[in-house]
């Protein structure tokens, strides 16, 4: 009984949205997806549509409404670009927790969410083991973007060139900081998340020595969990709730004036995702991530807009060329654009030069690159031949999930352009400085 009723409280605030929108075709002309395969069910506003029946359409055919929401990059471009102001993420993720409690969750994903992700000490450990035993399965094919593929060809890899998992996870390296404030008089949490931890631990170790530079205070505790992205993207609740309140608890709002991340996606997870998803956690509960959530900022836009750190390096006579990539989530969702271009300028080592549609979505989309591979891969095509194009040696994004992508894109054709993070190329300069 109480499972209808909050399938009932979720459908009627889906009501109450879906009559904002107008039905006017704006998202087409921004949609990466819909570009790739011309379907209307595959743009904003054909899940819309869709969206209004589903009451209807869940009895009917649950599977086939399921199928077409996830068929999704949830990129935000349909959302930053809409006239009405559609709350389109919020209506696509919602809609997908509606459908997830009334269906269950598939087998595999309910593996991953509920057995590994949802626990961070399993998670630790398995991706640990991952990381000792990988090298037997894998074999490097591009040095430059530090890239592998599979030595067998496996169905969930295919042909993909992948960054390996660290050897040393960042938890591992430094598992806790928690320091007081130099000059600055600012004290910053840095929450590290997944992929920085378990895939790119340098350019979260970057992040300590820039912030130990300008001598801010760093409060970093150990055991953090996954931001929750994966899960509710699903419709998983019960392991976002569970994400949430394990980071909530080490995460107390009071010890610290911002929270940072070097990653797009959890910085508008945490800003944007868990205000919205997170009414569950009961009064106090909301309260604090209302707080956390005011607090967050990504690491690009802090060192610039509250640090004051500027991109007026001389250009070295045989600078190299450096481009950047707009991730989704940091120029749709927050706004973040000429920030990490600042801290690219700050490097006397790079002449920086902009791309074609720089903020094109690069095709990620978290688990849509596991599900719909061949259009992943099409538009990340698309965002690699923007690249090329400027005849750079590295690309810079701020997004992580971003990185992967971009590494794949430009290691299959054997491209030598590094993939890095603006907060890397900042800290570059740094070292330069203090030798």
């Amino acid at each position: 009984m109480s499972q209808i009723k909050e399938l009932t409280r979720l459908m009627k605030e889906l009501e109450e949205q879906l009559v904002v929108c107008m039905r006017c075709g704006m998202c087409q002309s921004v949609c990466p997806l819909y570009e790739q395969t011309g379907r209307e069910a595959d743009v904003a506003r054909g899940k819309l549509a869709l969206l209004d029946g589903l009451m209807h359409e869940m009895f009917k055919d649950p599977q086939g409404v399921y199928e077409r929401l996830n068929k999704c990059l949830l990129c935000g471009s349909c959302a930053a670009n809409c006239p009405s102001g559609v709350s389109v993420l919020e209506i696509f993720m919602k809609a997908r927790v509606i459908l997830t409690e009334f269906m269950g969750l598939p087998p595999a994903k309910k593996l991953i969410l509920r057995g590994m992700l949802a626990h961070p000490g399993v998670f630790d450990q398995m991706t640990e083991w991952g990381a000792k035993f990988q090298k037997i399965f894998t074999k490097p094919v591009n040095d430059t973007v530090g890239t592998s593929c599979a030595r067998i060809m496996s169905p969930l890899i295919g042909d993909r060139h992948f960054k390996l998992l660290a050897e040393k996870p960042f938890h591992r390296i430094i598992p806790s900081l928690d320091t007081k404030p130099g000059k600055s008089g600012i004290r910053a949490a840095f929450y590290v998340g997944c992929l920085l931890d378990k895939i790119f631990p340098h350019i979260a170790r970057d992040v300590v020595e820039v912030l130990r530079y300008h001598e801010v205070g760093i409060y970093m505790p150990e055991k953090q969990a996954c931001c929750g992205i994966p899960a509710v993207s699903s419709g998983d609740m019960k392991t976002f709730g569970s994400l949430l309140r394990h980071n909530l608890e080490l995460f107390a709002p009071d010890r610290f004036d911002y929270l940072l991340t070097a990653c797009a996606t959890c910085t508008s997870t945490i800003k944007e995702v868990w205000p919205v998803m997170a009414d569950r956690m009961g009064e106090e509960g909301m309260r604090q991530v209302e707080k956390i959530a005011e607090k967050t900022m990504d690491i690009n836009a802090f060192l610039v807009s509250v640090l004051g750190v500027r991109g007026d390096a001389e250009i070295a006579d045989k600078a190299e060329c450096i481009t950047y990539h707009d991730p989704c989530h940091l120029k749709k969702s927050l706004g973040v654009t000429a920030e990490p271009r600042t801290l690219l300028r700050s490097n006397p080592k790079y002449r920086f030069k902009e791309m074609l549609a720089s903020d094109w979505c690069c095709g990620m989309g978290g688990s849509f690159n596991l599900q719909y591979y061949d259009i992943s891969s099409r538009i990340g095509q698309k965002k690699r031949d923007s690249i090329v194009a400027t005849g750079c040696s590295a690309v810079a994004t701020g997004c992580p999930a971003c990185m992967l992508q971009i590494s794949d894109m430009l290691s299959q054709p054997g491209d030598r352009i590094a993939v890095r993070h603006p907060v890397e190329i900042y800290a570059e300069s740094l070292k330069t400085m203090v030798r």
